[in-house]
């Protein structure tokens, strides 16, 4: 197994990890999650050995292979089939597993009749979907997988989830779909304000688990905070009393034992809000009759209506190029039918993000420039709000776009079409540069729209949250589906996909991953035993909290008679008066001893206090 000790890395001032301890376990499928720039590519390629970190060791057995998805393709063999066998373990005797390799390319989205093309016939896509066959089929130790979903459809990736649920070596995996990771990985780790965090769970309960810690973390900072204003006050006031010298002398140093919790920094994230123009009619627009092919190639589209009304978001999935985008780009208008209508209501207004939009970019403008060229009125102050919601802050605003990443282009689109009046959004793919925290502000922002939405995607985390109608393009055909992803598995499912085998692979799930109850059962037991704790907590502190006031209180009475007191001793004395010196004197001096034996009991409550309300702070986050 990989073991990892005190490990850190750093580029420049920039802390990706501090001090990381972390053991993988034997079986161990790990979903690894994290913002964009957090690490987790670098935490990989400091397992494969090509990076270097700046202290630590990474450890694993002799003899343990590590299989990755290499990013640099070079093929040797003549056909696929043959690549694809070179990935294979020799068996004794000089043969191989050829049908294993078979399986992975049929899996993958090859046919049998690509078997024996060369490579190079394959478009990017293919080549990678080539290159993680081979891994996968090396049957390594350790699989190492950085977004292996980005160059897959759906129903690809519904067969590497069932591959990889069965996998009996270890994982650690990359990618931002939800849905993915938590199908097939028994354990979540985040790479979080420079630190690493695991649960033996889902994402969700990683999240969880983070919120309430950082919840207590200020609640706890805030109590803090205050107990050592109370103590500075404390010592500010009885500095110079010879009588206090012991408490404050007691308090100076249990604050410097404290210490002091900083307050944690906001982490920036993309923030959406689309800017929805009126519509009032019933429709958007209605396609009848649809057909379309590009020259003389095969027809995509053949007989295909579609109607859209507002608060409707239309999911438009299958395997890749059998027309998606296409369908996306004759419904804005970029591609006419060969044959069909649309009927387009006169006050439609859409936004479209495509994949080929992104190059229509102008590389000579700055980011700031290209929003500017859709903000109304040119208000540069718009302009620079838009840019810091898509995390272009300050002199970033100014980079311009030849210089950004694809990625980074990606959320300068995303900005334009946020402040582009539209009642129609088409989205192609936008999820593909974003992490799990912006796709789940995407998600938002889309339920809030009041408009129509079509999406093309192959993240099943977004067709269950968001689809409430489909258009499929399987069985060799697009056709339209009155329902949600889920009803569509339900009623018909992917024609690719063998029930019997699909049953199968679901019914032999590891044993060491428990099955999960269900969503309702668990925030419903969670919220009962949260109830349970916070009447609890309610009942331990309440007396504690007036205990602490009642001692306050009666501090602020005896300190008003003590001043009373010690004026009418300065008179006596100003005034000779040897009696009333000796009476006033005894009350002085018993009202500071009441004092003082008063704010300790106040110190003591106040530690009983603060303890408790700790405790039900920790047994709350448990409980989530």
């Amino acid at each position: 197994m990989l073991q990892i000790q005190q490990l850190s890395k750093s580029y420049g001032t920039r802390v990706l990890f501090d001090d990381v301890t972390l053991a993988l376990s034997p079986g161990e499928r790990l979903g690894l999650v994290g913002r964009n720039g957090t690490g987790k590519t670098t935490l990989l390629r400091l397992i494969l050995g090509q990076e270097a970190p700046d202290s630590g060791r990474l450890d694993t057995p002799k003899h343990y292979s590590i299989g990755h998805l290499s990013q640099h393709l070079e093929f040797t063999e003549p056909t696929v089939r043959q690549e694809a066998c070179l990935g294979l373990p020799v068996q004794e005797g000089g043969w191989v597993e050829e049908y294993r390799a078979e399986e992975a390319l049929m899996g993958l989205g090859f046919t049998v009749a690509d078997f024996d093309r060369p490579p190079s016939e394959f478009s990017g896509g293919f080549q990678v979907r080539l290159q993680l066959a081979k891994v996968l089929v090396s049957q390594p130790n350790l699989l190492l997988l950085d977004e292996p979903t980005n160059y897959l459809d759906i129903v690809s990736m519904r067969w590497l989830e069932r591959y990889l649920r069965s996998w009996d070596g270890e994982i650690i995996l990359i990618t931002h779909d939800r849905d993915f990771m938590d199908a097939v990985t028994t354990h979540t780790m985040v790479i979080h304000r420079g630190k690493i965090r695991r649960v033996k769970g889902n994402t969700a309960k990683l999240y969880e688990m983070l919120a309430v810690e950082e919840e207590i973390h200020e609640k706890t900072r805030i109590n803090q905070a205050k107990s050592r204003r109370d103590t500075e006050k404390f010592i500010e006031r009885f500095r110079y009393k010879a009588s206090k010298a012991r408490q404050v002398q007691s308090r100076i140093k249990l604050l410097e034992k404290q210490g002091e919790l900083e307050q944690l920094e906001d982490i920036a994230t993309l923030s959406f809000r689309f800017n929805a123009a009126p519509f009032h009619a019933h429709s958007l627009f209605r396609a009848e009759g649809l057909e379309f092919g590009y020259g003389d190639g095969p027809t995509l589209l053949e007989d295909l209506s579609i109607e859209l009304e507002p608060g409707e978001r239309v999911a438009i999935i299958g395997k890749n190029g059998k027309g998606k985008s296409t369908l996306l780009n004759l419904i804005a208008d970029e591609l006419k039918p060969r044959h069909g209508t649309f009927k387009r209501h006169p006050s439609l207004r859409l936004a479209h993000f495509g994949q080929t939009n992104i190059d229509r970019l102008h590389k000579g403008l700055t980011v700031e420039e290209e929003v500017m060229s859709v903000v109304p009125d040119h208000n540069r102050r718009t302009a620079r709000g838009i840019c810091g919601l898509m995390m272009f802050q300050g002199e970033d605003a100014e980079k311009p776009v030849d210089v950004l990443s694809g990625g980074e282009r990606a959320r300068v689109l995303l900005g334009k079409l946020l402040v582009s009046p539209a009642n129609l959004v088409l989205l192609d793919e936008p999820t593909n540069h974003l992490d799990m925290e912006s796709i789940e502000s995407l998600i938002d922002a889309m339920l809030e729209f009041p408009g129509g939405v079509m999406i093309v995607t192959h993240n099943e985390h977004v067709l269950h949250a968001l689809a409430t109608k489909l258009v499929v393009f399987d069985r060799d055909r697009a056709r339209w589906f009155d329902g949600t992803y889920q009803d569509f598995l339900d009623r018909v499912g992917w024609s690719d996909e063998d029930d019997g085998r699909r049953l199968r692979a679901d019914a032999e799930e590891p044993a060491e991953v428990e099955a999960a109850p269900s969503t309702k059962k668990q925030g419903k037991e969670a919220r009962k035993q949260r109830a349970a704790i916070a009447a609890e907590r309610s009942k331990v502190l309440k007396p504690l909290a007036r205990e602490v006031e009642r001692l306050e209180n009666a501090i602020t009475g005896l300190e008003a008679e003590l001043e009373t007191a010690s004026q009418a001793l300065e008179k006596a004395a100003q005034q000779n008066d040897k009696d009333a010196i000796v009476e006033h004197s005894i009350t002085t001096s018993d009202l500071q001893k009441r004092i003082d034996s008063l704010f300790e009991e106040l110190e003591t409550a106040s530690r009983k206090h603060d303890d408790a309300e700790a405790e039900f702070e920790r047994q709350l986050g448990e409980s989530d």
